[in-house]
């Protein structure tokens, strides 16, 4: 492959790797009653990779034999069905391919009293193609350096086309909604022109009448 091409191919995927959502991670301290929540809105067949570990104070030292805090995690889909339910964990991983599409929550929360001491949660949260195990595939199929990068590339791309294609639908969705809604409040105007217009009717009749009976008209 010629060295034009191969630039090209790479700033191509660096695009690609740019345009989808791969990972993010951060960190939240968790209140001693109630929980903390993150969410994600996610189409179908999307691929969720977590990763979690709670930690007492600021630092988090893989090697510490101190005791870990103990901890909750529950996994909601849009529809409230459970997807990842955990108690009494330290860390864990939460894997799932998305069989909903809408608004995703995690809740993490503590188990009990912690001593008084601050907990906080790491998560390492990856969706599409970050989410995907490419040592394994790498492995399976045999491939290596740019052919990996072109397989990274062609998911991403895939991945792209689905995000275009939910949008599309949502977009189709939120028209169809807006259209409804233009549409009833149209009627509803109407209706209340129609009703001004009978009462104001109904008040001249009614005032006709009057005048009428005490000889004023």
């Amino acid at each position: 492959m010629k060295l034009g091409e191969a630039r090209w191919l790479l700033t191509l995927l660096m695009v690609a790797a740019a345009a989808v959502p791969a990972a993010r991670g951060l960190w939240l301290d968790l209140p001693t009653t109630g929980s903390k929540c993150i969410s994600e809105e996610l189409h179908n067949n999307a691929i969720v990779l977590t990763d979690y570990y709670a930690f007492f104070g600021e630092d988090y030292d893989v090697n510490a034999t101190t005791a870990s805090p103990s901890i909750t995690v529950k996994v909601t889909s849009p529809y409230g069905n459970e997807i990842h339910h955990k108690e009494k964990v330290a860390n864990g991983q939460i894997a799932f391919t998305a069989t909903e599409a809408g608004n995703y929550i995690a809740c993490f929360s503590l188990d009990g009293d912690q001593g008084g001491k601050k907990v906080t949660v790491g998560i390492d949260w990856k969706t599409g193609i970050a989410a995907k195990d490419w040592e394994t595939v790498a492995r399976k199929e045999k491939i290596e350096g740019l052919e990996l990068e072109l397989k990274k590339l062609e998911a991403a791309v895939e991945t792209i086309q689905e995000n275009l294609i939910h949008l599309v639908n949502r977009e189709a969705e939120m028209r169809g909604v807006s259209e409804t809604t233009n549409a009833r409040v149209a009627w509803y105007s109407l209706m209340a022109l129609a009703i001004c217009i009978v009462a104001s009717m109904l008040q001249v009749l009614y005032l006709r009448r009057y005048f009428r009976k005490k000889k004023l008209i």
